[in-house]
């Protein structure tokens, strides 16, 4: 296949509003990949490269993009990803000028609608629509399977490329290999956010509540005497924790696969703040020393598997139930199971008594939907938080000279496959906090306007705590947050797992109606 051909369709994709039209597109895109082509083309779609981040800043971009485009379409599929092949390759003294060259002779060849596609790709600002479900269900769509099964099969993989070729290879059957497998993570399960315990029991009816600890979400996996610990983004840290191998080793089962939260505790049960537990997960540790100064407890709330047995389809009351035959009361998060709201209020009293974020609320009959942010988990808190994605920064001036300061905040819009501006903040850092974020989104930075703005690649996430919604026309999503202010980075999460415009609209939309004169 041509470039030429999936650039139409991506540009066609993000012209239209309807889902439906998207889909479509997509699949007739798909179905036109050549076997080799899939993996490079599904990737593109998705706007992410084939071989991940491949060592090139927006500098090298302007600069491999100076000379004219070429005036008629002559780039295949193939060619363009053995290009990023070769720039991901180059290492050592000199790789920086080898790989703006191989950008050169790239973009030499390619239109002015090629060029703009593939900045956009590489620097990470592909926003055509044709993410999360809709491209999920364009890839069923094309192989002719069910999409949950597709979802499903995603969910175990982790990704969707390895999944999509071998629905279109091979159909309903190539996904059943896709399944949990010991000691390789599969994608957390998420919660939506609830206003509040009330709201939480009304949407789900008698619900299991748990204590929301501030730690840090891991999964560990146990097959024999072998066990791993992975975090939220699936990155294995088994090395820094070796009392949580130690508890798991000592549980009565042969295999298994755990959720819970590692945290550090303070003598008497309240949790270290968050940057302190996350400490315990750096890449460079001297792990016998932290152990001793930060020793970590583990607290499971779900189990995955149980000795030979797969719990993910299965009701969530089930799955606590094999969690509780393995492991003992004081390795798992405290719960109870209640559709009394004066009950679950007095609950989430004594999370916060204790120190803990809020609750979570579970629905009892719900399978394990990894990789999903759904109705059937709802987090409660009392105080308004939202984990967004920056989007931007500018410098600051006065005792901020220096530093990029005033964030720009977006919510994920799963429609538009991008993110929607919710306003800016310059509340709630401290010296600290400023000059790492500087550090980190100078890192991140594809563009600078003003000589005030500097945009960035959307992936860091923060939490953000804030006093309300607004309606707003200065931004297009039509809202924006009251008082926002920075509570701390979330290092541990992808942007994929930040809020979603939904989520916001929901907020106001309560908050409204709380608000009218009865």
């Amino acid at each position: 296949m041509l470039l030429a051909e999936l650039v139409r369709a991506s540009l066609e994709v993000s012209r239209t509003p309807a889902r439906l039209r998207k889909i479509a597109l997509l699949a007739g895109a798909i179905r036109a990949l050549a076997p080799s082509e899939r993996r490079a083309g599904l990737s593109w779609l998705a706007g992410d490269l084939a071989q991940g981040r491949i060592g090139v800043g927006w500098a090298a971009l302007r600069k491999a993009g100076a000379p004219p485009p070429a005036a008629a379409p002559s780039l295949s599929l193939a060619d363009v990803d053995a290009a990023f092949a070769r720039v991901a390759a180059a290492r050592g003294d000199g790789s920086s000028t080898e790989r703006t060259r191989i950008l050169g002779e790239l973009f030499a060849r390619a239109t002015g609608e090629e060029r703009d596609f593939l900045v956009r790709l590489v620097g990470g600002e592909l926003r055509q629509g044709a993410l999360e479900g809709v491209l999920l269900e364009a890839v069923a769509k094309a192989a002719g399977v069910p999409a949950p099964e597709l979802r499903r099969a995603a969910m175990m993989a982790g990704a969707l490329p390895p999944v999509a070729e071998a629905a279109l290879d091979e159909g309903q059957s190539g996904l059943a290999r896709f399944r949990l497998r010991l000691l390789e993570p599969v994608q957390p399960m998420l919660a939506e956010t609830a206003d509040g315990v009330e709201e939480a029991l009304a949407d789900l009816g008698e619900a299991a509540l748990e204590w929301k600890l501030d730690g840090a979400r891991v999964q560990v996996h146990r097959q024999g005497d072998d066990v791993r610990v992975f975090t939220r983004t699936l990155r294995d840290v088994t090395p820094a924790v070796p009392e949580l191998v130690e508890a798991v080793r000592a549980l009565p089962v042969t295999s298994a696969v755990l959720d819970g939260e590692a945290i550090a505790l303070r003598p008497g049960g309240t949790p270290e703040p968050f940057q302190v537990t996350m400490s315990r997960f750096g890449r460079r540790l001297d792990v016998a020393r932290l152990r001793r100064e930060l020793p970590l407890a583990v607290l499971f709330f779900d189990a995955l598997h149980a000795d030979g047995e797969d719990l993910v389809a299965r009701p969530a009351r089930e799955r606590h139930a094999a969690l509780a035959a393995v492991t003992p009361e004081a390795l798992r998060v405290p719960r109870v199971v209640t559709a009394d709201p004066a009950a679950a209020e007095a609950f989430l009293d004594e999370a916060l008594r204790r120190g803990h974020e809020g609750i979570m609320a579970k629905a009892l009959d719900a399978p394990y939907e990894a990789g999903r942010r759904g109705a059937s988990w709802r987090k409660v808190k009392r105080a308004h938080t939202l984990d967004l994605v920056v989007l931007a920064a500018e410098w600051g001036h006065g005792r901020r000279q220096g530093f990029l300061s005033n964030l720009h905040l977006g919510a994920r819009d799963p429609e538009s496959g991008g993110f929607a501006m919710l306003g800016k903040t310059f509340k709630g850092m401290t010296d600290e906090m400023l000059a790492w974020q500087t550090e980190r989104l100078r890192r991140l930075a594809i563009g600078e306007s003003d000589g005030l703005v500097v945009h960035v690649r959307p992936e860091l996430v923060v939490e953000v705590a804030f006093d309300g919604v607004q309606g707003s026309s200065r931004y297009a999503s039509g809202l924006a947050l009251r008082f926002a202010r920075v509570k701390r980075y979330r290092e541990d999460k992808r942007a994929e797992d930040a809020d979603t415009i939904e989520t916001v609209r929901r907020i106001f939309a309560r908050q409204a109606a709380r608000e009218e004169p009865t």
